[in-house]
C-alpha cells in the first residue's frame, strides 16, 4: 500500500487498499456514456511481434468502456508492415483504426503542411501521437483521450482504468492526469528520471529560486512517464515536440493552458517494466544521451518562456551544481537499495551521472547557439486555421488506408 502524502502543486492519487477492478471498470463504463473515451497506442514495426504487445492486446480487448482505440504505426513505409498491424490489432472488439503515420497518404498530408509553412516534425512518437489526436478530433466523438506505450511488460487493465478515471469522471473532473509508478525489479530503473531530470530541476531551483514552473515539474513523481490522459480540448490546443522532450514539453503545455487545480497525477500500478534504452554515452544522437539532451533543451526553452535570463556563466554553474546534486542523490539511492536488498552498481550509476553532465553541456551550447529552435509541432488549432479542411482530409486518409 502506498502512502497518501500530498506533495507539490498537483493533486496526487495513490493506490490505497486492495484493487476492486469490477468497481473501477463499472464506474468507467458509466463515465463513457457521458464522456466517451479514446485510447491511443503508438507503435513501431519492432513492437508488433513482441510479447509485451501481445499481453497488452489480451488486456485491452477485455476493456468494455473504451469508445475507440487509435493505433498509430510509424517508422515504416512498407505496406506489409501496415497489413501486419491491421491483422494483429484486428482481434480488438472495440471500434479501432490503424493510423499509418508514415504511409504514403500521410506523407502527402505532411507535405501539404510544409507548403503552408508548418511542419509535423520527424517520424517518431511525438508525430504519431499528434496524428492520432488529429484523427480523434476529426471524428469529434471521444471527449477523453489517453495514451500509453506498446512495450509495457507488465500491462494490466487496472493501469488503463486508473489512468483514465480522474479525467473521465464527471465528479472529480480533472483536465489532465499523469500516470506514475515505481520502476523497480531486482534493482532500481528509471535512470533518466532519477539521475537526470530530478537533479536537473532541483539544481535549477537552487539557481533561480522556487519558480512556479520548476516547482510544478518537481511535483511529478515520474515526470517522464509515457502514460497520461486528458480532455480532448487539450489535444486541440497543446503543442507537442517530435523529439525525446515529449513528456516534459507536454507538462509545460498543460501548465500554460490549464489551472493547477485541474492537473493531477495517479499511481496506476505497483511496479512498471518496459524496454530499457542503452546509454550511448559517446554518441549524443542516440540512446539515453539523445533523450537527456532533448529534455534539457526543452527545460531551458521553457525557462526562457518564463522570462528567465540564461547566460553562459549561468549554464556553467548549472552543470557543476547538477553534478553535485546528482552524486549526492546517488548515496540516497544506494542506501535505499541496500535496505531493500536490491542490486545497485554505484560505479555504473556514477558513469551515467557523468554522461548526463555532458548532455547538459551539449544542450546548453546548442540552446545558446540557436535559442529560437523548437521541435514543437503546431497545435491543431493553428493547423485548421491554415488549412481549414485538414482534419477532414486526415480522417479520409485513415479510413482509406483501413478500407484498402
Amino acid at each position: 500500500m502506498a502512502d497518501f502524502y500530498q506533495t507539490g502543486l498537483v493533486a496526487t492519487f495513490h493506490r490505497l487498499g486492495a484493487l476492486d477492478l469490477e468497481r473501477l471498470e463499472g464506474d468507467l463504463r458509466e463515465f463513457n456514456e457521458h464522456r466517451p473515451i479514446a485510447l491511443v497506442l503508438p507503435t513501431t514495426p519492432k513492437e508488433l511481434d513482441s510479447p509485451s504487445l501481445k499481453g497488452i492486446l489480451e488486456n485491452v480487448r477485455k476493456i468494455e468502456y473504451l469508445n475507440e482505440i487509435v493505433v498509430t504505426l510509424g517508422r515504416t513505409d512498407d505496406p506489409a508492415q501496415f497489413e501486419r498491424a491491421r491483422k494483429l490489432f484486428g482481434v480488438l472488439p472495440q471500434r479501432h483504426r490503424i493510423v499509418w503515420a508514415s504511409g504514403p497518404r500521410f506523407l502527402e498530408l505532411y507535405r501539404l503542411l510544409e507548403t503552408n509553412d508548418l511542419s509535423a516534425g520527424e517520424d517518431g512518437k511525438g508525430r504519431s501521437a499528434w496524428t492520432a489526436y488529429g484523427y480523434i478530433l476529426a471524428r469529434d466523438e471521444s471527449k477523453v483521450i489517453g495514451l500509453h506505450d506498446c512495450d509495457i511488460v507488465n500491462h494490466s487493465r487496472e493501469m488503463v482504468g486508473r489512468l483514465f478515471y480522474p479525467v473521465a469522471s464527471p465528479h472529480i473532473d480533472y483536465a489532465f492526469c499523469k500516470g506514475y509508478y515505481a520502476r523497480v525489479t531486482d534493482r532500481m530503473h528509471g535512470r533518466v528520471t532519477r539521475l537526470f531530470v530530478t537533479p536537473l530541476v532541483r539544481s535549477l531551483i537552487k539557481l533561480f529560486g522556487y519558480l512556479p514552473f520548476l516547482v510544478y515539474l518537481d511535483s511529478f513523481r515520474y515526470a517522464l512517464a509515457g502514460e497520461f490522459s486528458m480532455i480532448a480540448e487539450l489535444a486541440r490546443i497543446n503543442r507537442i515536440p517530435s523529439d525525446w522532450g515529449l513528456e516534459v514539453e507536454t507538462l509545460a503545455e498543460v501548465y500554460r493552458n490549464y489551472s493547477m487545480r485541474r492537473i493531477c497525477q495517479a499511481e496506476i500500478c505497483d511496479t512498471y517494466e518496459h524496454k530499457h534504452q542503452p546509454l550511448s554515452a559517446e554518441d549524443p544522437k542516440t540512446g539515453l544521451m539523445k533523450m537527456a539532451i532533448d529534455i534539457a533543451k526543452s527545460v531551458l526553452r521553457n525557462l526562457a518562456v518564463e522570462s528567465i535570463v540564461l547566460s553562459e556563466s549561468g549554464l556553467r554553474t548549472l552543470v557543476i551544481n547538477y553534478q553535485r546534486t546528482a552524486k549526492d542523490a546517488l548515496k540516497c539511492y544506494s542506501d535505499d537499495a541496500d535496505i531493500n536488498g536490491l542490486a545497485f552498481d554505484y560505479h555504473l550509476e556514477t558513469v551515467m551521472v557523468e554522461a548526463f553532465t555532458r548532455a547538459i553541456q551539449i544542450a546548453g551550447k546548442e540552446f545558446m547557439e540557436d535559442p529560437l529552435y523548437s521541435p514543437l509541432i503546431p497545435s491543431w488549432n493553428r493547423v485548421t486555421s491554415a488549412v481549414p479542411d485538414f482534419l477532414a482530409r486526415l480522417e479520409e486518409a485513415v479510413e482509406a488506408d483501413n478500407k484498402d
